[in-house]
């Protein structure tokens, strides 16, 4: 009898007009938050990025401080070009350690990818030289 492999987590990416939905799936952890940064660096990278990206996490089971710690980065590297990071759909235990590390007072959460895409969410985008929150800033050391 064969041991049948599991994916312990997946990152898809999907095109909407000027934004990137990042579909994510099983648990964010050290090894998987690897794999998000190599895709939000081929996402980000080039002229032209996407204006929001939208954090699909209705597939997410588990978060820890590296999966945050990579959210943080591509919440820094969006704002410093005006651009925007959405979350949407996040189960429970992940709102939860987005709300205890206080994220959820910098990055919007939505119910849905689709509210999360809506040109009514906006409110979120930042001019050019306004900095991030000093909580995001004290993450990342700067």
């Amino acid at each position: 009898m064969e041991a049948e492999a599991v994916e312990v987590f997946s990152v898809r990416v999907w095109q909407a007009g000027q934004a990137s939905v990042f579909v994510l799936r099983g648990e964010l952890d050290h090894e998987s938050a690897v794999q998000l940064q190599e895709a939000a660096d081929r996402v980000l990278t080039g002229e032209r990025g996407p204006d929001v990206v939208v954090i699909d996490c209705a597939g997410l089971d588990f978060c820890d401080s590296s999966g945050i710690n990579c959210l943080v980065r591509m919440y820094q590297r969006l704002s410093a070009h005006g651009g925007a990071l959405r979350m949407a759909a996040m189960p429970a235990p992940v709102t939860r350690v987005f709300t205890l590390t206080g994220l959820d007072q910098a990055i919007p959460v939505y119910a849905t990818v689709p509210e999360a895409l809506a040109p009514a969410a906006g409110g979120v985008r930042r001019s050019r030289g306004e900095e991030a929150p000093s909580s995001l800033r004290s993450v990342s050391g700067r």
